[in-house]
């Protein structure tokens, strides 16, 4: 799986019937001669708790995302490699943990504190090799709509990156230009303008279907990133009304206090979920999965095609309008808590998944590369970090040890510097300002209140050396001194 010298760049169109001139897999064979189509969801910003398969007292309303969950296996432990989102977005793509390139934070977050933070790459570099990529030397057909995020200029766009068509995607964080959310979108990677109004999560929604209509005679791997749930807030104006009313009955306090590091003392964290124009935001997205979901069976290859739908961090709970609340975990976007890394995770892979199980096996971002190039029937012939989690799904065990964090920075949302490894059901927490260190059972204490550390010296000692070989074998950077004051680093750095 080696990536070419020579790098075709194909130019995001709509005219997505283009695609069958790149089809390696003769149309003649059959279905079940070919390798299973994918679909894969990752919303933005979107909490553990923001769907009603996690959480049966969601205010949002996720029908869709209900009805795949019941169809296919939800994984109570799924993961992002990281509390914000173009690291998480990186680890999807190569199967590997951000920290290996230094993309540990979004792109271009470089904000100093007590500390300057660590170094910062922009750029996921052109020499990796990414699932789509993999995927096309498979014979795939490949499609990316939404958010990439991972790149400053048009060499790091999808299509550039093993994507035979990108709608939508280049270095932008959020839908910031025309009318954002509402067309004109203004999107310099949507070539064929929507008309007035129009809506990106259904405007994204229906290209990636018109993909899967134009391939579904030949393996395709679709790739549906939104912008949704990301801010701006703004909601269609009929979903809006709709939970406004819903909230009239939603009462009890909305607010309570998180530590932050920024101007020291305590940041509001969100603890209810009422907020009107984020549930309209969310219902929007739920509708388009749904419209991706129904061409799935309408062009007759549901049942040939994984889907998998997850998040690339935490929702937003403590900063930028604190749209939500991930109780009971704690934090959210930009904290290494499991508010911030814990995500939504489901997966539905016909013959192999049951519907309606469910999984307590950790999973995580870096396992989407070696899971899907191993179902195309491919090998991976370099180094990543990530399993094939094909075993889970059919309930067995997974073979890895720990699951690694690292955040050296300070986070727009208040978040601490830091970095986590988990082991079994213990967690342990090292504070990067200072070298302090919290462990915590989330089987127990999924809400990260009681530190076992003082209590458990020698568990904190394996597990902190765990972590350390970690961050010596993924050369991970740490604080950077600022005003003459030095910050924490681990011992093999003193």
């Amino acid at each position: 799986m080696k990536k070419s010298a020579f790098r075709p760049s194909f130019p995001s169109v709509i005219a997505l019937g283009l695609l069958v001139s790149c089809v390696l897999i003769p149309r003649s064979l059959s279905a079940a001669d070919r390798p299973p189509n994918v679909v894969v969801f990752v919303v933005d910003d979107l909490g553990y708790m923001d769907v009603g398969a996690n959480n049966p007292d969601c205010f949002y309303e996720t029908p869709n995302i209900d009805r795949l969950s019941k169809s296919g296996m939800r994984f109570t432990d799924g993961y992002a490699a990281n509390p914000v989102c173009s690291p998480t977005r990186y680890s999807l793509m190569t199967g590997k943990y951000p920290t290996r390139v230094q993309a540990t934070n979004f792109f271009s977050g470089r904000r100093p504190a007590t500390f300057n933070p660590a170094p910062l790459h922009n750029n996921m570099p052109l020499e990796e090799v990414t699932v789509a990529e993999a995927l096309k030397d498979k014979g795939y057909a490949t499609f990316f709509a939404g958010k990439w995020h991972l790149g400053e200029t048009e060499e790091f766009y999808p299509q550039n990156q093993g994507f035979d068509v990108n709608i939508g995607g280049h270095s932008a964080g959020g839908p910031y230009t025309g009318k954002r959310y509402f067309a004109p979108f203004e999107n310099p990677q949507i070539k064929v303008e929507s008309p007035d109004g129009d809506h990106l999560p259904d405007r994204l929604a229906r290209e990636t279907a018109s993909f899967i209509d134009t391939n579904k005679d030949q393996p395709f791997f679709a790739y549906l990133a939104f912008y949704s749930v990301h801010n701006p807030m703004m909601g269609r104006p009929d979903l809006i009304a709709k939970y406004k009313e819903k909230a009239k009955s939603i009462s009890g306090p909305e607010f309570a206090d998180e530590e932050q590091v920024f101007l020291r003392g305590d940041r509001k964290v969100r603890i209810l979920q009422n907020k009107p124009v984020y549930a309209a935001m969310v219902e929007a997205m739920d509708e388009a999965v749904g419209k991706v979901l129904q061409q799935l069976k309408d062009s007759g290859v549901e049942d040939e095609t994984i889907v998998i739908f997850t998040s690339d961090n935490g929702g937003l709970s403590t900063s930028e309008g604190l749209p939500t609340s991930n109780l009971p975990l704690r934090g959210g976007k930009g904290w290494v808590y499991e508010g911030g890394v814990r995500e939504p995770w489901i997966v539905r892979y016909p013959g192999v998944t049951q519907a309606g199980s469910e999984s307590s096996t950790p999973i995580c971002s870096i396992d989407l590369f070696p899971t899907l190039v191993a179902a195309a029937g491919g090998d991976v012939d370099h180094e990543i970090d990530g399993v094939d989690i094909r075993p889970a799904l059919e309930g067995e065990s997974l073979d890895r040890e720990a699951l690694f964090w690292h955040y050296p920075h300070y986070s727009n949302q208040g978040g601490i510097p830091g970095g986590a490894i988990r082991v079994g059901k213990y967690k342990l927490f090292e504070r990067y300002e200072d070298g302090r260190v919290h462990l915590y059972d989330l089987e127990a204490d999924l809400g990260e209140k009681n530190d076992l550390s003082e209590s458990m010296p020698e568990m904190v000692g394996e597990m902190r050396k765990k972590l350390h070989d970690w961050y010596q074998s993924v050369d991970a950077k740490f604080l950077q001194p600022r005003d003459g004051n030095e910050p924490w680093k681990p011992d093999y750095q003193q």
